[in-house]
């Protein structure tokens, strides 16, 4: 339960990192367009996404088994800096719930993280703990490739242009999402193939959370502007498990004020913290 929490709220943290750059992109006309056209235009869109907000909820499901649900809210941005603000109202794990859920603010290379059970663990009276995500895996034992590709699961940069390797997406129709106007699609893409779409790095990443997955089943719910205003994806069971996840986009390219909590709230993360057990 300790390590699934860990890694879940570490890898959110690192999530946005790549969810931005800026590239030339032509206007969106849908009707004269193909739903895979669509999907390689709104790849192109999310390209110059800076800033974005999401209500997320995923279930996991482990190679033996054992499952756990994440539900809450991210706030990403890439520019000035990379900062995300994650909160999590429900995170559980084989029937056990975290109490009180879990808070995570990214602030460039360092997390800071707001658990009751870690605040129990470590026995002290500051609700914030630091965690500097560089030395994170040789301290807590964990594997960053692996965090990584669990991040990348949630990014919005990823997901888009893994889309674009889908050989069978359809029109399902015109439906509302929080009240902006969108165009359902639907469609599966081979995960070998999806890879591709993706930088080198963010390859090695995605692969190693990925494996055994062959297809992944996915409905995007696209606005006028291009933006994908909801995503769901399910995999089937894999060497690594399953998963389904949606993510409901509230907001593009705001400005977002994320700030790291006041230094007198924040405690270290111990070197000695078998967190990884």
């Amino acid at each position: 339960m300790r390590r699934f929490l860990v890694v879940a709220g570490v890898a959110v943290a690192i999530t946005a990192a790549g969810c931005g750059t800026t590239t030339a992109t032509p206007s969106l006309e849908k009707h004269q367009l193909t739903a895979a056209e669509v999907l390689q235009q709104t790849a192109q869109k999310t390209d110059k996404v800076t800033s974005y907000a999401a209500d997320v909820v995923m279930n996991i499901s482990g190679p033996k088994g054992e499952s756990g649900t994440i539900e809450g809210t991210v706030r990403a941005q890439t520019a000035p800096k990379v900062a995300i603000d994650a909160s999590f109202d429900k995170i559980s794990f084989g029937g056990q719930n975290a109490p009180g859920g879990m808070r995570m603010i990214l602030d460039g290379d360092v997390a800071y993280m707001k658990m009751e059970m870690l605040q129990a663990l470590m026995g002290g009276n500051k609700p914030w703990i630091k965690i500097d995500l560089k030395k994170a895996g040789a301290q807590a034992g964990l594997n960053l490739d692996e965090l990584l590709g669990q991040a990348s699961q949630m990014d919005l940069k990823t997901n888009t242009k893994m889309l674009t390797a889908s050989k069978d997406i359809k029109v399902v129709g015109d439906e509302k999402v929080g009240g902006v106007d969108t165009t359902h699609y639907a469609g599966t893409y081979p995960m070998a193939e999806a890879l591709k779409q993706l930088p080198a790095e963010t390859q090695k990443q995605v692969k190693t959370q990925m494996s055994g997955m062959k297809d992944m089943k996915f409905d995007v719910w696209i606005d006028g502007d291009g933006l994908p205003r909801k995503m769901a994806m399910k995999t089937g069971q894999a060497q690594t498990g399953a998963m389904d996840m949606t993510m409901l986009f509230k907001s593009f390219n705001e400005k977002l004020a994320i700030k790291a909590p006041p230094a007198g709230q924040v405690g270290e993360l111990p070197t000695n913290m078998p967190l990884g057990a």
